[in-house]
């Protein structure tokens, strides 16, 4: 999308993209909003994605008891014209889709990596099973396209999941450690 005035930045739009990868969702009345709700463990990753979209939200993140045990860490953007166009990419009737047009860059895929990446031994993992089959594999092809990463489908209990393989794990850890924060490296694989 065209970064234009009274647009998100750069650095804004890439982490938008990498978190409606993962766990980010968005809703719309009118103008649509953002919404980062993690588990109160990934507090840090919450905050940083707070920091960069500061000039965008009213209320920064807060603790919340979740269902069962559960404790959430979260905030809201507000509703505006500048996301809109995102969440009419990335929803069709308030469900998430992988647009035919996706753009990653580095900082959106280890945004993706920290929200929803972890690893087995050698090879890293998206838990991408909320997505459809056809989605997964544009995903499959878009990691090959942009960052010449090999990837396949890999099953996980009764759902599917993307399976960096290990031959590109390599490439992917230098793709996008220097945006790894400190507390998400342990999901980087030991190569």
């Amino acid at each position: 999308m065209a970064n234009t005035a009274g647009s998100l930045t750069n650095v804004q739009e890439s982490i938008l993209i990498g978190t409606l990868l993962g766990d980010g969702t968005m809703r719309k009345k009118i103008n649509a909003y953002l919404e980062i709700n993690h588990a109160y463990s990934q507090k840090a990753l919450v905050d940083w994605i707070y920091s960069k979209f500061k000039n965008l939200v009213i209320t920064p993140p807060k603790w919340r008891k979740g269902n069962g045990n559960r404790e959430a860490y979260r905030f809201f953007t507000r509703s505006l014209p500048q996301l809109t166009p995102y969440y009419n990419e990335f929803f069709i009737n308030g469900k998430k889709i992988i647009p035919n047009d996706l753009k990653l860059d580095a900082l959106s895929l280890a945004v993706w990596f920290m929200d929803d990446g972890s690893k087995s031994r050698s090879a890293i993992y998206l838990n991408t099973q909320q997505f459809s089959i056809d989605e997964q594999n544009r995903l499959i092809y878009t990691l090959k396209d942009q960052f010449g990463l090999n990837s396949t489908l890999n099953k996980d209990k009764i759902y599917f999941r993307i399976r960096v393989r290990s031959e590109s794990s390599k490439k992917m850890v230098k793709t996008i450690e220097k945006y790894v924060l400190p507390e998400f490296r342990y999901k980087l694989p030991l190569l």
